[in-house]
């Protein structure tokens, strides 16, 4: 026979459950701090992150603008020194220009350093300019002489009665000077039609041989 159930059985059952609700609750509210915690946490390291990578991004930008400033630094001590070492092949080649070029029979009387003239948006700087009465020399002074060098200075030559017309009606010729010269470029620069200067002994010698017959522009 089935024990009778009393109201102590009642109120010991509502207190077991409530006691069940309290520590599911108590539970709950443990998953629920442990998760904000746990989102706070994540905040905290995103935050954390993105303030590391903001620095790295500035000391990037700063590390980036130094070396931006120490190749702007080189590249203009190089442009420098480049200067230097073209005014001296300049100041080489000019004293012998009328001597070596007379004696290629080209009768020039008067030389023009670093000619330079600016015409319709064309400027142009020629080195050493060599004229007489109908014809010039066109000279262009490198410390090492390269390829390039000699095919920017014939796109010079095509140009040049354009940026002084006054010479429209001489015969130019053009000539390269280097100390130093690109293996091969002085016979790359002689199939052009042009004067090589190369240095000998104290003083500087064009030498194209006497086969050679020079470009008119």
């Amino acid at each position: 026979m089935n024990k009778p159930i009393t109201i102590e059985d009642i109120y010991e059952l509502f207190r077991a459950s409530q006691a069940e609700s309290e520590r599911r609750s108590a539970q709950i509210d443990r998953q629920i701090a442990a998760s904000k915690e746990e989102d706070e946490r994540r905040k905290i390291e995103d935050e954390r992150r993105k303030i590391e990578d903001e620095r790295r991004k500035i000391e990037a930008d700063r590390t980036m603008a130094e070396l931006k400033k120490t190749v702007e630094r080189t590249s203009k001590a190089v442009d420098n020194l480049t200067t230097r070492w073209g005014r001296f092949v300049e100041e080489l080649v000019e004293p012998a220009v009328i001597r070596m070029f007379q004696a290629k029979g080209i009768d020039v009387k008067e030389v023009y350093p670093r000619a330079r003239v600016k015409r319709q948006g064309l400027a142009m700087e020629i080195d050493i300019l060599a004229v007489d009465d109908t014809e010039l020399v066109l000279v262009e002074c490198k410390s090492r002489l390269s390829r390039d060098d000699v095919d920017e200075f014939i796109e010079k030559l095509t140009k040049f009665k354009i940026a002084f017309p006054h010479y429209k009606n001489f015969k130019a010729y053009g000539a390269v000077a280097g100390i130093e010269i690109n293996e091969g470029i002085d016979r790359y620069a002689y199939k052009k039609g042009l004067f090589v200067i190369k240095p000998s002994g104290d003083t500087v010698e064009i030498v194209n041989d006497e086969q050679f017959q020079p470009e008119s522009w």
